[in-house]
């Protein structure tokens, strides 16, 4: 008897040892991917629009468009960026989308290493197309398919060519940047200095606010001790508006000066409608998410390829007045 009671628990212990061995095998020898885009019910291509800044009212914009083109051209789209401006968040979720083995990432583009390396080297290895939406990298530097966006270069010299309409051809202009690497403000630099150089009473001078200069961080309030006598600034970084109207209030009246932004700058419609600020550069964030979503469907589906190089620009114009949002 007690033979057989030792028996049947041995045979107990195998059928556990068996079943437990195969939920250990299967954790750990079981290919486990991130979510994959295969075998998806509707048969919708994927794609995932990456921003560094989700809740800023110009990203916003371009999700909403590519919302509206998703739907009409039978994308799966997905959204993701990160809420705090938080580059490594950024970076974590191309890696992220890269991994998903997504059919097509649309993403704000970021000259840095880092960037370069996800999208010109595993993104290609995975065979995922890449298309630059609003902020433009060098093409040699990502292997993007395209971009979609402004002109930079023309829209800088839209915003110089309204400037010396305004305050003439003669004076002092600051042009305020931010990180001298970014790939849009050198656009823009490079449309404005090229114009302004045509006027030869005008003096230039380019300023990286916010970073250290001979030891010292270089702020709106230097700037302005500095080139007290200036007549015109120029927010190439548009962050930096509302900080140098605040400056300027501070010290004496606002009026006297020619200020100009873009409008990434979150408050640039409330200081242009109080005549704070002189001239906005407008640009199209809705046209491009719709653009970006339709040229990417065109690449997956292989309609009306290669595309452009190049690029493919949307409307840029410099506004003078606003009465609504």
């Amino acid at each position: 008897m007690r033979k057989l009671f030792t028996l049947a628990l041995s045979l107990i212990g195998c059928v556990l040892f068996y079943y437990t061995f195969q939920a250990v095998t299967d954790v750990f020898y079981n290919d486990w991917d991130l979510p994959a885009a295969t075998e998806q019910s509707s048969n919708k291509p994927r794609v995932v629009l990456i921003l560094n800044e989700v809740d800023h009212p110009f990203w916003g914009q371009v999700v909403n468009g590519a919302w509206k083109q998703a739907a009409v051209s039978e994308v799966s789209l997905e959204v993701s960026g990160s809420f705090s401006n938080d580059p490594d968040d950024f970076l974590r979720n191309i890696e992220i989308a890269i991994y998903s083995k997504v059919d097509g990432i649309i993403v704000q583009g970021n000259a840095n290493e880092k960037f370069e390396s996800l999208t010109k080297l595993k993104a290609a290895s995975y065979g995922i197309p890449i298309i630059t939406v609003a902020h433009d990298v060098p093409k040699e530097d990502s292997l993007r398919k395209t971009y979609v966006g402004s002109n930079q270069v023309k829209a800088g010299e839209q915003l110089a060519r309204q400037l010396i309409h305004d305050m003439g051809s003669s004076g002092e202009v600051i042009l305020m940047v931010g990180d001298t690497s970014d790939y849009v403000q050198q656009q823009r630099l490079e449309g404005i200095e090229n114009y302004l150089a045509s006027h030869s009473s005008i003096t230039v001078n380019s300023q990286s606010v916010g970073n250290e200069r001979q030891g010292e961080v270089i702020t709106v309030s230097n700037l302005l001790n500095q080139y007290p006598h200036s007549k015109a600034f120029v927010a190439v970084n548009g962050t930096y508006t509302k900080e140098l109207v605040d400056e300027i209030e501070t010290r004496t009246n606002v009026e006297p000066y020619f200020i100009y932004t873009f409008d990434e700058e979150r408050e640039a419609s409330s200081l242009l409608k109080e005549e704070k600020i002189d001239g906005v550069v407008k640009q199209s964030p809705e046209a491009m998410g719709k653009r970006s979503v339709e040229l990417m469907k065109n690449w997956i589906e292989k309609e009306n390829v290669p595309l452009s190089i190049e690029g493919y620009y949307t409307e840029t114009k410099l506004v003078k007045e606003l009465t609504a949002e």
